[in-house]
């Protein structure tokens, strides 16, 4: 893949949705892709490039992209999975090698299943027998596809083939490597389906899924607690209620958990706000709760989200140059 440049994306979603269509193509028709392992690392290089810009942009859209649309799930699924893991492997002190294991591991865990997970994202039925034997054998046929493939990792293809087992209760550094890696992969991998939304159900809010992943533990994971901190209750790209009766779209993690900032995108009747307000931290009303995208009851185009996304790029002048959004009023101290 070309460097990125400024002048390479109409907007900040365009970064996201090129590296998701080049993922999808990846794992829709492996077989037919000459040199499948340098692709996947290149993927992986261009996800850590948008990383590496700045955590709370990507953070935004892999939320926003994650809790709007069932769409192209599998690859979306799986860029949101190497992503967290991406940001946990240096929370947790990960080696380099490790690390570049867990993030392929994410990208193709469920490369056995990519067409019928793309399609039980839009089924409204019930799996059928069939189906369902298929997500039962998909880790197993992910790691022969992945030899196929000519994948030569040991480590790689035991953490794909046993992606949904359980580890034992132990610390991290006193499990072997696999399991090391499956317990970081499998508790993402739970995260991020529990934020998705199906067209059997909305996705939860990133509080109430934190919150089911802490249930029954027993005890002290230090994955849990890791990703407690990367994303806190109020991630980027996600929404909260306001004590003033507006909803509001996170944009950047603040100085505690509990104090991102934000801007406000629904007025108190549940109209549509534009231009949004953009809440100074020592000047904005106090976030209520966490809301799921799917209790919105205005419709928000992802599009239109993921320029507001602008905002949580000013940090980086690279990011911000990539996207023009007309004017936003922002609640100043004055």
């Amino acid at each position: 893949m070309q460097a990125r440049n400024e002048e390479s994306y109409e907007d900040l979603l365009g970064l996201w949705s090129d590296l998701e269509a080049a993922l999808s193509v990846l794992l829709s028709e492996p077989l037919r892709m000459p040199g499948f392992t340098p692709k996947l690392q290149q993927i992986d290089l261009w996800l850590q490039d948008l990383i590496s810009h700045d955590t709370d942009v990507a953070l935004y859209l892999m939320f926003q992209r994650a809790s709007s649309t069932t769409v192209g799930y599998s690859p979306s699924h799986a860029l949101i999975c190497a992503g967290l893991c991406h940001a946990l492997s240096k929370v947790l002190q990960l080696q380099q090698s490790e690390r570049d294991t867990l993030i392929q591991a994410a990208l193709t865990m469920n490369i056995g299943m990519t067409t019928l997970q793309n399609q039980l994202a839009e089924q409204r039925e019930p799996l059928s027998p069939l189906q369902s034997e298929k997500v039962k054998l998909h880790p197993t046929e992910g790691r022969v596809l992945l030899e196929h493939l000519l994948v030569r990792d040991p480590l790689w293809l035991k953490v794909v083939q046993h992606h949904h087992e359980i580890p034992p209760p132990a610390p991290l550094a006193q499990l072997q490597p696999v399991q090391r890696l499956v317990r970081i992969l499998g508790t993402v991998d739970r995260y991020a389906a529990l934020i998705s939304p199906r067209k059997t159900r909305g996705g939860r809010s990133a509080a109430e899924s934190l919150q089911i992943l802490q249930q029954d533990q027993q005890y002290a994971d230090e994955v849990k607690q890791a990703l407690t901190e990367v994303v806190g209750p109020y991630p980027p790209g996600t929404y909260v209620q306001l004590d003033n009766g507006e909803i509001a779209v996170v944009l950047r993690r603040g100085p505690s958990p509990t104090e991102p900032q934000i801007a406000s995108v629904i007025d108190a009747d549940g109209h549509g706000l534009y231009p949004p307000i953009l809440h100074m931290v020592n000047r904005r009303p106090q976030i209520r709760s966490a809301l799921a995208r799917s209790s919105l009851t205005l419709d928000l185009d992802l599009r239109s989200m993921a320029q507001l996304g602008v905002h949580s790029a000013r940090g980086s002048a690279a990011l911000y140059r990539m996207v023009k959004l007309p004017g936003s009023r922002v609640l100043s101290d004055s």
